[in-house]
């Protein structure tokens, strides 16, 4: 019997009830959230029940979403069948507040460095990771610089040319260059 997503959804279902939703396919990839209590379980039984046999970590990773109180992180699991080449996306969702969710370094060792650069750029707490630091910023750093907590570009800077970056640099269209710096729009005199 070959492997469909309805399939997938079904034993998901039956395994974990109201503790998987949100099933949707996103360009023929099922996607589903679960409660990060359940994280390992849901790993193990993709894993290791022979009719699904998710046992490729593909890809795991961190998103932020401020706007979602007490779900603003999110990990997310990339996992692929390579025999049926199958391919899932699934994601739990922790608070800012509290950022702890289980290592999955047990069900898949891939998960190991995945989970260091989550720490280290989101600030996921992976609990019982065997060597959770930080690989690619410095362990000074104070904060995570993935979160959206931060400007996209620095506002104090005076030496960026506008022009360059599609935003004006002649009179009449957004903000002008000077010898005296850039200006804008609006403070150009009538």
């Amino acid at each position: 019997m070959a492997l469909t997503t309805e399939l997938i959804q079904q034993k998901l279902t039956d395994k974990f009830g109201d503790q998987v939703a949100d099933f949707e396919v996103q360009y023929g990839i099922l996607n589903f959230h679960a409660d990060k209590e359940i994280n390992l379980k849901v790993l193990n039984f993709l894993k290791e029940e022979a009719s699904l046999s998710f046992n490729f970590l593909t890809d795991l990773c961190g998103v932020h979403y401020p706007d979602q109180k007490g779900r603003e992180l999110a990990v997310v699991y990339h996992l692929h069948n390579i025999k049926e080449n199958i391919r899932l996306r699934f994601k739990i969702f922790v608070s800012i507040e509290q950022p702890d969710v289980y290592t999955a370094t047990g069900v898949f060792a891939a998960a190991n460095w995945m989970e260091r650069e989550t720490f280290d750029f989101y600030g996921i707490n992976f609990i019982g990771h065997p060597n959770l630091i930080r690989i690619l910023n410095v362990e000074e750093m104070d904060y995570f610089p993935m979160r959206k907590e931060y400007p996209l570009e620095d506002q104090s800077r005076t030496d960026k040319d506008d022009e360059m970056f599609g935003r004006g640099g002649m009179l009449g269209f957004g903000t002008e260059k000077t010898m005296h710096g850039t200006i804008a729009e609006d403070e150009k005199a009538p």
